[in-house]
């Protein structure tokens, strides 16, 4: 399968992890975030940076990733509290995420967006024993900011 991410042009040119906490991982956890699709991709990298910063150069990482079942690991919202969506809900995500990277449960964790529940982000172990042989960055592609979402920023 492919999956996306939108990065730097400079953090862009392989697959890292910052260890960086987030709504999946706490800090320290090695995982790399990825969309279902560029469209997602792009409204993941909004939310989160509260703006698209027209001066940087961004690219669309294009990522390969074996799937067969046992590397997936899937979230279903209703497995999920009632508030996931919000950031009170951080810590009890954190423990799922946390939990299965720790166990070393699959390769990929898929949950649902909170952008859009139904459409998928997947959370990828780089410490997974299978990460190397399974995930590789493909392509890069030119960002694609449409000047009408530049211009409300």
């Amino acid at each position: 399968m492919e999956v996306y991410r939108i990065s730097k042009k400079d953090r862009a040119k392989r697959l890292s992890s910052s260890g960086s906490a987030n709504r999946w991982n706490y800090d320290g956890q090695m995982v790399i975030y990825a969309g279902s699709s560029r469209s997602l991709s792009s409204l993941e990298l909004i939310v989160h940076s509260n703006a698209v910063k027209p001066k940087i150069e961004y690219r669309v990482m294009v990522i390969s990733i074996d799937d067969s079942d046992h590397l997936v690991k899937q979230v279903i919202v209703s497995d999920l509290p009632n508030n996931w969506r919000l950031r009170a809900a951080y810590r009890d995500l954190q423990v799922i995420g946390a939990n299965w990277y720790n166990r070393q449960e699959s390769l990929i964790l898929k949950v649902p967006s909170a952008v859009i529940p139904m459409e998928n982000n997947f959370i990828i172990n780089t410490e997974h024993p299978e990460y190397r042989n399974c995930v590789h960055l493909i392509r890069l592609e030119d960002s694609f900011w449409d000047e009408r979402i530049l211009k409300r920023f």
